[in-house]
């Protein structure tokens, strides 16, 4: 359900959707959808989980819902622009191809608003796991399913008691000394890449920790991702960068939606009994 008033932006950027896998958070993501307006969507990466879907296969409804969200917003002038990932590594096959305002790219330089000039990629290019050792990729991906399973027990208890969403694989992820060490390197290898292409800044996914921080002279950014922290990037239209926390406001949306569904019903008891 989207809040009253379209946020409007000059660009969206999106990454680690996971689609075809039972840790994404497709409805929250829809919200999130429904909620902006956008001149440019950025597509950075793993939106379809295809590891995922060749080992169980899943794919409800409001998965089919995001996809075709995605692409109502390019037939109504929003340009999209896709990134592929290690997940759905697959659609790199594709690139250089343009189906209408939906355009595939290995890597994309965006100018903000401002002048700013961002290379846009994924960032597994830089993960020496995923690169170079597919099986114990896949054996991480495995734990972070359980994981991310345990996570929706947790937060099925903390709603008992009123508590908003939180991540319990994220809280752990960050608090893990080697984890952190990892994040740090991987950071740091994107601003050096960024820096030998020549542009201001870089926007990636890959890590699922959203951030914007400063790394020397070279603006880093990551989007996050829709699985742990659903959480986006905002450029508004003077160029500022923002990043969004939507699953707290996708709370708030649905509370103001039941609200207004009691209140519907009972005028029209109130109706039926005049």
């Amino acid at each position: 359900m989207p809040t009253t008033k379209p946020i409007r932006v000059r660009s969206v950027w999106i990454s680690d959707v996971h689609l075809g896998f039972k840790g994404c958070q497709a409805e929250v993501l829809l919200d999130f959808l429904h909620s902006v307006e956008t001149d440019y969507l950025f597509l950075v990466g793993d939106i379809v989980d295809f590891w995922s879907i060749r080992k169980a296969p899943y794919w409800p409804q409001s998965h089919t819902n995001v996809i075709r969200s995605i692409l109502g917003k390019a037939k109504h002038n929003t340009k999209v622009i896709y990134v592929p990932g290690n997940h759905d590594e697959q659609m790199r096959d594709c690139v250089g191809h343009k189906f209408g305002n939906l355009e595939i790219h290995l890597d994309y330089v965006h100018t903000t608003a401002d002048g700013k000039k961002l290379l846009i990629m994924h960032g597994d290019e830089f993960d020496l796991i995923v690169k170079n050792s597919r099986w114990l990729a896949n054996l991480g991906s495995w734990a972070y399913e359980i994981l991310l399973n345990m996570n929706h027990h947790v937060n099925r208890f903390r709603k008992l008691f009123n508590y908003s969403y939180w991540s319990l694989a994220a809280y752990l992820k960050h608090k893990v000394k080697n984890a952190v060490s990892y994040i740090g390197s991987f950071e740091d290898a994107l601003a050096h890449f960024a820096r030998e292409r020549e542009v201001d800044g870089v926007v990636c996914g890959h890590i699922h920790h959203a951030e914007i921080r400063k790394i020397e002279d070279i603006l880093y950014c990551n989007d996050g991702d829709w699985v742990e922290s659903c959480t986006a990037m905002f450029e508004h239209p003077d160029g500022k960068l923002e990043l969004v926390h939507w699953a707290q406001q996708y709370e708030r949306n649905m509370a103001r939606e039941q609200t207004l569904l009691l209140q519907d019903d009972s005028l029209k008891t109130d109706q039926k009994a005049a």
